[in-house]
């Protein structure tokens, strides 16, 4: 059992022993393997690189063994990145949650936990790139060519992992943007209030002095005719 959670010698054996048209099968299982690792660790980005590295590793050392006549190699790294994908879209799920429970408490972008937060999720694409470039880089010949045949289709077309980690941080900058406009919005409107209450305050003093006043003045006029 490797430390990140996975159960590494069943992914090798499942890599060594499928083929092409079990590429579905090896998605889900990744899928699960690396969702598995995360649910167990802390969330960050040096653990997720470690689960992503694990993964690969047993795909390259299953695929070496894998006797398959025919074997469509490219299908089955397609279907492992796809797995793995799918688990940090999972992982991006979460952390929108958590930054919603944030953003409902009142927690601004200004901070720090938050700024980390939202930084991270820009990098979940590139960290995924990373792994897969370092499995390629040690995969050796043929392997590592077909990982760069990979590589290639998805930096074209991107992650889904990473298409909503863009879009979970423009929507909380957008919307922790909001919050603050609206917080001065409320301090203004304090003022306001503040502003109006002190005037209105005045005015009572004001009232209650000229009526002293009045009173005060008809009391001295009417003793003046006395």
């Amino acid at each position: 059992m490797a430390r990140t959670g996975i159960d590494q010698n069943a992914l090798i054996d499942m890599f060594a022993s499928a083929s092409a048209k079990q590429s579905t099968q090896l998605r889900d299982a990744v899928r699960k393997a690396t969702l598995g690792a995360l649910q167990g660790r802390e969330l960050t980005l040096k653990n997720i690189r470690g689960a992503l590295k694990t993964v690969t590793e047993a795909a390259n050392t299953g695929l070496a063994k894998n006797v398959t006549p025919g074997l469509d190699v490219e299908a089955m790294l397609d279907g492992a990145v796809a797995g793995m994908d799918d688990a940090l879209l999972k992982a991006v799920e979460a952390n929108r949650a958590a930054l919603q429970q944030f953003v409902d408490q009142g927690v601004g972008l200004q901070e720090k936990q938050l700024k980390k937060a939202l930084g991270d999720l820009e990098k979940f694409e590139d960290t995924m790139f990373d792994a897969m470039k370092k499995s390629a880089q040690g995969a050796g010949s043929p392997l590592g060519a077909q990982w760069e045949q990979v590589l290639d289709k998805l930096q074209l077309k991107g992650t889904l992992s990473g298409a909503q980690a863009t879009t979970t941080v423009e929507q909380f900058a957008s919307q922790m943007q909001t919050a603050v406009r609206d917080s001065r919005a409320a301090g203004v409107k304090a003022a306001q209030a503040l502003a109006e209450s002190y005037t209105a305050l005045v005015s009572g003093v004001l009232i209650g002095m000229s009526e002293a006043l009045n009173e005060g003045g008809a009391a001295a006029k009417s003793k003046s005719r006395k």
